[in-house]
């Protein structure tokens, strides 16, 4: 790899992890004035400068040199993704995106039976702090509680939120309940 496409990857996972280049300087053992050379393109890293990066951001080095990776462009075909949700709320869900490395995006598409939720108070999903959530509702009637507050949606409404708060999606209505929601992990700057 070009010493400009490790130094970009280096400073975009280092950004999307919300680390400056103090903190992984003290999470990677390799010192500030190399970290930012490597960042700028003016240094190729040695493997074993890259492995020590590569586990400040808590990577492996072919994730932080996309060697397991087939290439720039990942299509995940219907009915492929990874899927889950909890059968005793009335929820699934498919992940829609590629697992990648790095990505700090992820989609997916939710459905709810009728009086079903995707959680509940004691069951609060883990988004890491600084995540947003989007979700849009294709079909059905939803009800989005997010910190104690109910939200309705119709629709084709569209609801935007932090997500590292206490939240849940409920389908209030009488038929199933879909939608799709996007998560993007430390956006928010606090």
């Amino acid at each position: 790899m070009e010493p400009a496409v490790i130094g970009a990857r280096v400073r975009a996972l280092r950004d999307g992890a919300g680390m400056s280049l103090r903190d992984l300087a003290a999470r990677s053992g390799v010192s500030v004035p190399m970290l930012s050379q490597v960042e700028r393109g003016e240094t190729s890293p040695t493997l074993s400068i890259a492995a020590r990066i590569a586990a400040g951001l808590d990577l492996r080095l072919s994730q932080l040199l996309r060697l397991d990776e087939d290439g720039a462009v990942v299509v995940v075909r219907a009915g492929h993704g990874h899927t889950g949700g909890n059968p005793n709320r009335g929820h699934r869900l498919q992940v829609l995106t590629a697992e990648r490395p790095g990505q700090r995006a992820e989609l997916s598409r939710h459905t709810l039976a009728p009086g079903g939720a995707t959680g509940a108070a004691d069951d609060p999903p883990m988004h890491e702090p600084g995540s947003r959530e989007v979700a849009l509702v294709e079909r059905g009637q939803l009800a989005l509680v997010c910190d104690g507050r109910r939200h309705d949606l119709a629709t084709g409404d569209c609801v935007t939120f932090d997500a590292d708060l206490p939240h849940h999606f409920e389908n209030p209505g009488p038929s199933e309940a879909v939608f799709l929601a996007v998560v993007t992990a430390g956006l928010r700057r606090s």
